[in-house]
């Protein structure tokens, strides 16, 4: 069949056909669909594929050229570091050598475990991520074992085009959209507290779900999100558990990763994040930001007006003083107001008090963050007060 560019292809600069670079497009029959196994990340899908599985093609070829987003069904070719893959309704689904699965592609960083990019054309790459995101693993930690290996079949495709998780997405970005600074009137928002930390595994979600727990038990409505990292079910999932009432992250504006977008994109989905949280109902509003202060995307957000006029208040998480004092530092120069210290650092009694003695804010045990009367004093009025 002849290969055309859809509106979101020309959208997304996809290119087109390169002469020798035969692009083939196949009609999928939709019980292979049915049986693949689907991602988290491909939840959206999934609901469009129990809707209705008819209509879908698979575009092959060496002209095939994915972009950050694109679904790809795909075989498992070798069995690695993720030995499973995280479903729609984020269980853990055995891999098996020869599955058949549906992943979108995605740039991921993750310093603890691997580094990875969206390759330039359908050769075998890695499942990067249990969450489902498709890469080619580029560096990694000396701690992770072989990427599992996976064999691309082709772009799933219907009449518009290749399918991109943004076409999908429940919400969708407005690159226009400001949040409404803290000192704004007459508009009135919730307070944003937002949860940082010195890198990956400092205790970000723990300590989030936590102070979701202990605002719950205070008796006030929680909205919790994930502005920027990895698709995965886990973490929103712990802020349901917590007692959140409206949960969100960046999956929902049809984004495996964030890691590798443009800055505007960044922008928008934060600003959006914390506009769709923020509504009558909500009493406080919780917002993680993935992996470290030094990361490309989080860095550059924290200098950003918009970051600092919508956040009220961070609690830091570190896994030790000298990054709770290195990152309260970074913080501040940012003008960025800074309500506690938790997470990994406060399971070890010697470190807690030696961040206590380092910082003038309150180190308080993660776990603490779930009695309700520790967690209100961590709300901007409170702390101004």
């Amino acid at each position: 069949m002849t290969h055309t560019l859809s509106s979101f292809d020309v959208a997304a600069g996809r290119p087109g056909p390169v002469a020798g670079d035969p692009i083939r497009i196949e009609p999928v029959p939709p019980l292979r669909l049915l049986r693949a196994k689907k991602a988290y990340t491909t939840r959206f899908l999934a609901d469009r594929l129990d809707r209705s599985p008819d209509g879908f093609s698979l575009r092959e070829g060496p002209g095939v050229a994915p972009q950050a987003g694109d679904i790809v069904l795909a075989k498992v070719a070798g069995i690695g570091q993720h030995p499973k893959l995280e479903s729609p309704v984020s269980r853990r689904q055995a891999l098996f050598i020869g599955d058949e699965i549906l992943v979108p592609y995605g740039n991921r960083y993750a310093a603890d475990q691997f580094l990875a990019q969206v390759p330039p054309s359908l050769d075998p790459c890695h499942l990067v991520a249990a969450g489902g995101v498709a890469g080619l693993v580029i560096a990694q930690h000396a701690a992770m074992g072989t990427a599992t290996r996976i064999t691309p079949v082709g772009l799933l495709a219907d009449d518009s085009g290749v399918v991109n998780l943004r076409q999908l997405a429940p919400q969708q970005l407005d690159p226009t959209a400001t949040t409404t600074p803290r000192d704004a009137a007459p508009v009135q928002r919730p307070p944003v507290i937002a949860v940082l930390g010195t890198s990956m595994n400092s205790g970000k979600s723990t300590a989030l779900s936590c102070l979701a727990r202990g605002l719950t038990e205070a008796g006030l409505a929680v909205a919790a999100g994930k502005a920027t990292g990895t698709g995965s079910g886990n973490d929103p999932g712990m802020y349901v558990d917590a007692g959140a009432a409206k949960v969100m992250d960046f999956t929902d504006f049809g984004f495996p990763t964030t890691f590798g977008l443009d800055y505007a994109s960044i922008q928008a989905v934060f600003s959006g994040l914390v506009a769709e949280l923020s509504d009558p109902a909500t009493d406080v509003v919780l917002i993680e930001i993935a992996d470290g202060v030094y990361q490309g995307e989080t860095h550059r957000l924290l200098s950003d007006p918009l970051f600092r006029d919508a956040v009220d208040a961070v609690v830091f998480t570190a896994a030790d003083a000298l990054g709770a004092t290195a990152g309260l530092q970074v913080l501040r120069a940012a003008g960025i107001p800074i309500a506690a210290v938790s997470g990994v650092l406060t399971s070890s009694p010697i470190a807690a008090q030696e961040a206590s003695a380092a910082v003038n804010v309150p180190v308080v045990q993660t776990v603490s963050l779930c009695e309700p009367s520790v967690a209100v004093t961590l709300l901007p009025q409170a702390a101004d007060g």
